[in-house]
């Protein structure tokens, strides 16, 4: 077994987004409702990449990312998915389209309906699946690179959509129209060559560094409950009762345990690399407007599966509140693998107290050890610590200011620097 790649992932690391400016929020809006063209954005676009990058280096954060400053939401809205030959993008709030395809119990069928400017929108195959050749993330990655010497360009993190990410929220076989596909992994196939087609023209590029976010993996499948007032009031779906709901409808052929791993396989067939592309998934469990979250409970459930079986080096982790569990699960992590640790919140700006999350990486440290039957200074080795999730997964952001996401930023650091002195 090989040893866990390190550099990246940097002891202080960060998910991704980061807070937008207003002046770009308010110019992408102006976009989408014509009041200006898209050729006013650009400008706008890159001023603020370049600040937040010298944000990024200032606080001592090496897998620099643009903040996803190109981006409306996280996974990239109108990128990827919505690019493919054979995909069809529909505005889940415009009507003329049969909702009774998606699954009642997926949360984000209930959050795609809220009114928003920039409406949120899904992908459905309307017909065969492919790449056209043409990547949609490389422009991020070009621009990076001009804002950066050569000899860090592998440092450069590019968030990429989750596979499943649309997928999910359909029911059974609902994904893409009739007699486009029988059956899902026939579509899983497609979709599987055509994030081998991006990851190549991304390679070649020159990335080194990847990180797909998923907040299906853990919103769905993990054993967990929503009760609190910040969560978001739609029904339990990544709880008992979400899996309840699954197992209540008659349309599924697959129990959710089969599911989970007809995803790993399907992840396992998209996320072919060569050795040297550092690939993790963040599993989020949701960071809607206002900090909302979609669920709560431990990692548990899924942890032996997905850290065994998915191939991924790295797993981003959150653990910012009680309702993310404990770290018991990281008895599993093999020791050819990563996690990063997210004990600082991005959610809201009280700041964590130093002292306590250390302590809390080392309470992680002796789980991980225990498991491996390695020393706490070995199983350290194997870990980083972040941010939970991202500051801005959508355009508003999380209810925090700029200088309050700068001393998490900060305190990431600091905590690496107890930890793991004279480290990346």
């Amino acid at each position: 077994m090989s040893s866990a790649p390190h550099n990246p992932p940097f002891r202080a690391e960060h998910i991704g987004s980061l807070l937008r400016p207003d002046e770009l929020v308010k110019k992408r809006y102006a976009v989408a409702d014509k009041s200006a063209s898209p050729d006013e954005l650009v400008p706008v676009e890159q001023k603020a990449i370049k600040e937040v990058v010298k944000l990024e280096q200032e606080c001592g954060i090496h897998s620099i990312t643009n903040g996803e400053y190109s981006r409306h939401q996280f996974w990239g809205a109108s990128t990827f998915f919505e690019t493919l030959e054979g995909m069809e993008e529909v505005n889940m709030r415009e009507g003329g389209y049969d909702q009774s395809i998606f699954r009642a119990y997926a949360p984000d069928v209930k959050s795609f309906m809220h009114a928003k400017t920039i409406a949120n929108s899904v992908t459905v195959a309307t017909g065969k699946i492919k790449h056209t050749g043409k990547s949609s993330f490389l422009p991020e990655f070009e621009y990076l690179k001009t804002l950066l010497p050569e000899s860090e360009w592998k440092n450069i993190k590019l968030t990429l959509t989750s596979p499943s990410w649309y997928h999910f929220r359909y029911g059974p076989k609902k994904a893409y129209v009739n007699g486009v596909y029988e059956n899902d992994e026939e579509y899983f196939k497609d979709v599987a060559a055509a994030y081998q087609t991006e990851l190549k023209i991304l390679y070649d590029a020159g990335l080194r560094n990847g990180q797909v976010d998923d907040p299906n993996l853990a919103c769905k499948f993990v054993n967990a409950r929503i009760h609190s007032s910040n969560s978001l009031t739609i029904p339990d779906f990544c709880s008992e009762a979400m899996l309840e709901g699954w197992k209540n409808d008659k349309e599924n052929f697959q129990t959710a345990d089969e599911q989970l791993q007809a995803y790993i396989k399907f992840y396992n067939d998209c996320l072919k690399r060569p050795d040297d592309f550092h690939m993790g998934i963040h599993l989020c469990r949701g960071n809607y407007i206002d900090g909302k979250h979609f669920s709560e409970g431990a990692y548990d459930r899924i942890a032996a599966k997905l850290f065994n079986d998915l191939n991924v080096s790295t797993y981003y982790l959150e653990y910012d509140t009680p309702r993310a569990g404990g770290f018991e699960p990281l008895k599993h992590l093999p020791k050819n693998k990563n996690v990063v640790l997210g004990v600082v919140t991005s959610k809201f700006p009280k700041l964590e107290d130093q002292k306590e999350m250390v302590e809390r990486v080392y309470k992680a440290a002796d789980y991980v050890a225990k498991g491996s039957g390695q020393s706490r200074e070995e199983a350290l080795q194997r870990l980083c610590v972040s941010p939970q999730c991202g500051f801005a997964s959508h355009a508003e952001g999380n209810p925090l200011g700029y200088e309050d996401m700068k001393k998490k930023l900060q305190l990431v650091r600091s905590i690496a620097d107890e930890v793991w002195p004279g480290q990346l």
